[in-house]
């Protein structure tokens, strides 16, 4: 399918979703823009993923030619003589980086510029398709380097969701003139004019002599009142919106206003979560319509309603071309085409406030057991808060750390119970999990859609499936008129 097939042909009909840490790598992303899509790598702790990769995996031919293309060769050879002059071997620990804070500099910060680079160029290496980027705005700090090495390898799309990025529009402008920028850091307990909620990141070590393109910026939004406020308030423009319901998998938006929990704890989305896809086409922008979209009658359906397309991630979680740990993969394909997996709404899991699909799958952190046997640790820090602290220095706390420490912070003890460490987890579900003293891995923790258990259809007479079988599934019937899907979910609201 071509992107002529889509109601708007500026556009391709179908985006992967950007899926962290490493689901949507740049082998994924490669094989849906080859085919015509938009894909999509994961910027998510991309810095230490990079890092694991090399001290696992070395440098083959494709790295080496997208290493030999970085502007600021003095970078590599920095970062690869620390991380990659030798592999790792067996239950040692990965040598890592260490947690950012608003004072970091130095190889810390040209981590996050080269390993965003080496993402988005391997994954445009080959086609002439189109490469976006997912951030989250609720992960800081890494933010301005990670979109500037997106920008010096030419990426197509930048996403963002997991917030309301206001500033991104016009920072995206800014670094592809080659410009410093300044982004703003939410610091909890500090007034908008403190020096500590801001952080300041200056592009000019990493320029070569190619001319910047400016990314498309599509916002990630769960209604269309925050699509209106994103389109009003950004300082820049905004190329178009995600729209993404309740049942997509990852982080999902709280229900707006008072709500109540079904008999497993589940969040119940009303009314008021309801999109109007009126007022969103009004807005004069293509988007996309994300979040249990499993089948063509779903993709018909979301032209009928205006939109450009679709954003797919769960389907895609599970191909050939993910990111995930191949065992791990095999082991949840087999738990749907033999049973079928569970998918909860934890308000809990995520340190960021917001809920957060949790897949109950064996020898996984959805099993109390080892959940309970795991030792609380936060040491990569991504989704940690930072905070104002006593002596008006700023802190970092996270309330999956250790509960004491996480007191001492001033953090409220209650919202430690159920928090789990998503980086350390998130980190294993790719394969890079890291090993403890003990010569124990850390715990995988999958995230999933809520219709996880439709990528059985993919699986009739066979074991796996990969990414050019997604598209296939989904572009059935598309040339046919639009038409109301039968099924309850199609209708497209929450």
């Amino acid at each position: 399918m071509t992107e002529a097939s889509s109601p708007n042909h500026s556009v391709p009909w179908l985006i992967q979703g950007g899926m962290g840490i490493a689901i949507s790598g740049w082998l994924l992303a490669r094989a849906v823009s080859s085919l015509g899509q938009i894909g999509v790598v994961s910027g998510t702790a991309i810095d230490n993923v990079f890092v694991r990769r090399l001290q696992d995996h070395g440098i083959d031919a494709e790295l080496q030619t997208a290493l030999d293309e970085f502007p600021a060769q003095r970078v590599v050879d920095d970062i690869v003589e620390k991380y990659g002059s030798r592999r790792r071997t067996g239950s040692a620990p990965y040598r890592d980086l260490p947690a950012l804070t608003q004072h970091s500099s130095g190889r810390s910060i040209d981590a996050i510029v080269l390993a965003s680079f080496i993402e988005v160029a391997l994954a445009k290496m080959g086609h002439d398709g189109e490469v976006g980027i997912n951030l989250l705005t609720k992960v800081q700090l890494p933010t301005a380097a990670a979109l500037c090495g997106a920008i010096l390898a030419g990426v197509d799309y930048v996403m963002m969701g997991a917030g309301v990025p206001t500033h991104i529009p016009g920072v995206l402008e800014q670094l592809t003139r080659g410009e410093p920028v300044v982004l703003p850091l939410s610091v909890t307990g500090a007034s908008s004019d403190h020096p500590s909620t801001s952080f300041p990141f200056d592009p000019s070590p990493y320029l070569g002599s190619a001319t910047l393109i400016r990314p498309k910026f599509v916002g990630i939004v769960s209604s269309h009142v925050l699509a209106a406020a994103l389109a009003k308030r950004s300082n820049g423009p905004v190329d178009g919106f995600v729209v993404e319901r309740p049942t997509a998998g990852g982080h999902n938006a709280p229900p707006r206003g008072a709500f109540e929990l079904d008999d497993e704890g589940n969040p119940q989305y009303g009314e008021r979560d309801v999109v109007d896809f009126d007022a969103l086409a009004s807005l004069g922008k293509p988007f996309w319509i994300g979040g249990g979209i499993t089948s063509p009658e779903q993709v018909r359906a979301a032209f009928a309603l205006g939109a450009a397309g679709v954003q797919v991630g769960t389907l895609f979680a599970y191909c050939d071309e993910s990111g995930m740990d191949p065992d791990l993969r095999r082991r949840v394909l087999h738990e749907v085409k033999t049973g079928s997996v569970k998918v909860k709404t934890s308000l809990r899991a995520s340190s960021t406030g917001y809920p957060f699909k949790v897949a109950e799958v064996s020898a996984t952190i959805s099993e109390p057991e080892i959940y309970a046997e795991r030792d609380r640790k936060c040491d990569l820090g991504y989704l940690r808060e930072a905070y104002l602290a006593p002596d008006g220095s700023t802190g970092y706390r996270c309330a999956a750390e250790p509960v004491g420490a996480y007191v001492r912070k001033g953090g409220p003890p209650g919202v430690t119970e159920g928090s789990t460490c998503l980086c350390n987890g998130l980190m294993s579900t790719c394969g890079l999990g890291q090993y403890r003293a003990d010569g124990r891995r850390e715990p995988p923790v999958v995230t999933s859609g809520d219709y996880i258990n439709d990528i059985r259809q993919l699986l009739v007479g066979r074991e796996s499936y990969g990414a050019r079988d997604v598209i296939d599934h989904l572009e059935v019937g598309l040339g046919a008129e639009p038409a109301a899907a039968t099924r309850p979910r199609v209708d497209l609201a929450p």
